[in-house]
C-alpha cells in the first residue's frame, strides 16, 4: 500500500461514490494537446514499420526472437495509444479519436468498437463485480468442480504464468471481439470493425506473401516470412497484454466482490493497482500500470496518470495499491490466485479447494457431487 500524509477518508466514500476523489483530481490532469496524442502515435507507428521492414530481411531466428521482443513493446505501445483515444482521453475530438484508435489497434489485431463496449462499458462500468466484469473474472470452487477434465486443463493452463496471452486471445479477444454475439445497438459497428480488421490480417498477409515472391523465396521462405511479419508480432503482443491485464486485477490484496457488496469506490480505488516499472518502462508502455487514477476516471491522458495518483494518495492515503512492478510478484499471484470464494472473500489455489472438500466430508457437511 501507498504511505503518504495523514487525512481522514470520508466513509461514504470508501464505501460508494468515486465523486470525492475525482474532486480531489487538479484540472491539469485533464489537459490533453492534440498534438501530444499524435506525437506518441506517430512515433510508435514508425516505429511498427521499421520493425516491419527489418523483419523482411532479417530470417535468422535468434536475431527474429530479438526483434519480436520489440515488436511485442512497440504493438502494445500503439494499443495503449488507441486504449486511450477510445476513452476520449488523447483528444477532444471524436472523430480523431476515432480515427487513430482505429488505426492504432490493427496491429493488434483488435475491433475498436467491440473494445469500446466490452472494456469501457462493461470492465470499466463492473470492474471486479461477479457476473459483471468478465475480464479474468475468477472461478468458484463450485464452478471448478462442474468443469469436464478438458475445461479443468484450459482452467490451469490459462490460469498459470505460460497462460495469461492464451486466456487473452482465447477469453477477451476471440470470443468477446471477434465472434461474440453483439447488442443490436452496437452490432453495425462492431461487424464493420470485425471486418477491417480482418481485412488488415488479409491485406498484410498478402503484402509481405508478395514481397516474398519478389525476393526469389521458396514456399518455406515466404510461410516464414508471413509468420515473423504476421502472426508472430501479434502472439507476442497477446502474452503481453494477457499478462498486463492479470496484474491488474488478480492479485491476493485485490478483492472481487459480490453484486450486492460492489460499490464503484471499492472497484477503482482497490479493484486495481498503481505498479512501479524500471526506467525507461513507460517509452513502451505509456504507464499503463498507473491504472489506479484511469480507473477512477477514464477521461484523464496516459502521460497525466502519475500526477493524478499524487493528488490521489495525498487525500486517500493507505487507500490502493501502489508497489514496484516485478516479474516474480506477477509469478507469485499465478501460484496463489486460481479460484475465488465470493463468500469470504478470498482468493484460492486448487490445493485449497482440495482442502475445502475435505473439510466438508469431516465436518459431515453434506458434499455436493460437483464439489
Amino acid at each position: 500500500m501507498s504511505t503518504s500524509a495523514e487525512t481522514t477518508i470520508d466513509p461514504p466514500a470508501r464505501s460508494g461514490s468515486l465523486k470525492p476523489v475525482i474532486d480531489v483530481l487538479p484540472d491539469s490532469v485533464y489537459e490533453n494537446p492534440t498534438w501530444k496524442g499524435l506525437s506518441y502515435f506517430a512515433r510508435d507507428a514508425a516505429m511498427y514499420v521499421a520493425l516491419l521492414v527489418a523483419l523482411v530481411f532479417v530470417s535468422n531466428v535468434f536475431l527474429v526472437a530479438g526483434l519480436e521482443v520489440l515488436m511485442a513493446l512497440v504493438v502494445s505501445g500503439l494499443f495503449i495509444v488507441a486504449h486511450d483515444a477510445a476513452h476520449g482521453a488523447l483528444f477532444k475530438s471524436k472523430r480523431m479519436s476515432s480515427l487513430v484508435g482505429h488505426i492504432a489497434m490493427l496491429p493488434g489485431w483488435h475491433v475498436y468498437e467491440g473494445w469500446i463496449l466490452g472494456h469501457n462499458r462493461v470492465h470499466h462500468g463492473f470492474t471486479v463485480r461477479q457476473g459483471f466484469d468478465f475480464v479474468w473474472h475468477p472461478t468458484t470452487p463450485e464452478e471448478y468442480g462442474r468443469l469436464g477434465w478438458w475445461r479443468r486443463t484450459i482452467h490451469r493452463l490459462e490460469w498459470s504464468w505460460i497462460g495469461p496471452g492464451l486466456y487473452f486471445m482465447h477469453q477477451v479477444w476471440w470470443k468477446k471481439m471477434m465472434v461474440g454475439k453483439s447488442p443490436s445497438r452496437w452490432a453495425s459497428g462492431i461487424r464493420r470493425d470485425r471486418w477491417i480488421v480482418t481485412a488488415y490480417i488479409g491485406g498484410l498477409t498478402t503484402l509481405f506473401s508478395l514481397v516474398g515472391v519478389l525476393m526469389g523465396d521458396s514456399f518455406w521462405g515466404i510461410l516464414w516470412l508471413d509468420v515473423r511479419t504476421v502472426v508472430l508480432p501479434f502472439l507476442c503482443f497477446m502474452y503481453v497484454m494477457g499478462s498486463f491485464v492479470h496484474v491488474h486485477h488478480v492479485a491476493p490484496d485485490i478483492r472481487w466482490w459480490k453484486k450486492d457488496e460492489w460499490t464503484k469506490f471499492k472497484a477503482q480505488m482497490e479493484g486495481t493497482t498503481v505498479l512501479r516499472g524500471f526506467k525507461g518502462f513507460n517509452f513502451f508502455f505509456h504507464w499503463i500500470m498507473v491504472h489506479v487514477p484511469h480507473h477512477v476516471d477514464m477521461r484523464i491522458p496516459m502521460y497525466n496518470l502519475e500526477a493524478a495518483t499524487e493528488a490521489i494518495e495525498e487525500n486517500f492515503p493507505g487507500t490502493i495499491i501502489d508497489k514496484p512492478l516485478r516479474f516474480r510478484d506477477f509469478m507469485a499471484n499465478t501460484r496463489a490466485c486460481k479460484l475465488y470464494d465470493f463468500e469470504t472473500g478470498r482468493w484460492l489455489t486448487y490445493r485449497d479447494r482440495k482442502r475445502l472438500t475435505v473439510a466438508d466430508v469431516i465436518g459431515d457437511r453434506p458434499v455436493s457431487q460437483d464439489a
